[in-house]
């Protein structure tokens, strides 16, 4: 059955270094996205932790385990709200660290992706790869998590896409220079998988990189449902319809025009994409 939730975006300035501040400051994003009726809240890429850092050593004090502290906190929230949140940090796991996305909910830890695709960038320099693509269900849509540069690689969205997600939900950290992601490949991974994409960028200037906002929702048309402007902190606010994610084969005219663009693959034609 078609039902509506309303999504929020909590574009935010984060703090590099201060897990403290950072984490109260998403607790209070959260509070004030849950009052207007927000039923998912997705956050940046590192809110936690902020980005850019100039070597593994120097991001360590603002690292955190899964779960840790702050997933404990805001599964308290997230229960006492009704509420389900996405969030970046910096995780540490023994001796490694990952570039980390949890899901969180009023049930507690649901779970937590690590980026894939690394560029020479930040942090991303410095940490290990994730390994793992996953499919997380809530009560209301199946959603796939990828971070930042995930995007630029087709394959990613298009595998959750066949594991079943309706929404792929993007924290970001997208800085000057990666504009062409806001203003193509967001609408381009949500169109040619039928999907919701939920992308959330950061703002303000850390370590002298700028980034550029522009948090945005895209609707399965490709359409952009909204978008955060580019220089101050937001809370951007759509209502999406998981089942429309759930309609791939589309029939304008039955036998004349139609297009399926999950039933119509060839996969016995991509085998070198494992090459």
């Amino acid at each position: 059955m078609s039902e509506k939730i309303r999504v929020a975006m909590a574009q935010m300035d984060v703090r590099r270094g201060e897990k403290e501040a950072n984490r109260t400051h998403i607790v209070g994003q959260l509070r004030e996205s849950a009052e207007r009726g927000a039923k998912l809240i997705v956050f940046p890429e590192c809110a936690l932790s902020g980005y850019v850092f100039n070597s593994l050593e120097e991001s360590l004090s603002a690292t955190e385990t899964v779960p840790g502290e702050t997933t404990r906190v805001l599964a308290e929230v997230c229960k006492e709200l009704d509420v389900y949140a996405v969030v970046g940090l910096l995780e540490q796991d023994g001796d490694y660290v990952y570039n980390s996305a949890f899901v969180v909910g009023p049930e507690g830890l649901i779970g937590n992706y690590r980026k894939s695709h690394l560029p020479i960038l930040g942090i991303d320099r410095y940490v290990e790869r994730g390994c793992e693509l996953a499919v997380f269900d809530l009560p209301f849509a199946r959603i796939g998590v990828l971070i930042c540069y995930d995007v630029r690689f087709p394959e990613a969205s298009r595998s959750l896409a066949l594991r079943g997600a309706d929404i792929i939900i993007l924290p970001t950290n997208w800085p000057q220079g990666a504009e062409s992601s806001p203003d193509f490949l967001t609408r381009a991974r949500a169109f040619e998988n039928r999907v919701y994409l939920l992308a959330c960028n950061r703002v303000g200037v850390e370590q002298g990189v700028r980034f550029i906002g522009r948090s945005q929702v895209v609707a399965p048309d490709g359409k952009i449902l909204g978008e955060a402007n580019g220089d101050t902190g937001e809370i951007l606010e759509v209502e999406v319809e998981p089942y429309a994610a759930r309609q791939k084969r589309l029939v304008f005219e039955p036998g004349v025009f139609e297009f399926d663009l999950i039933g119509g693959r060839r996969p016995d034609l991509y085998s070198n994409l494992l090459d």
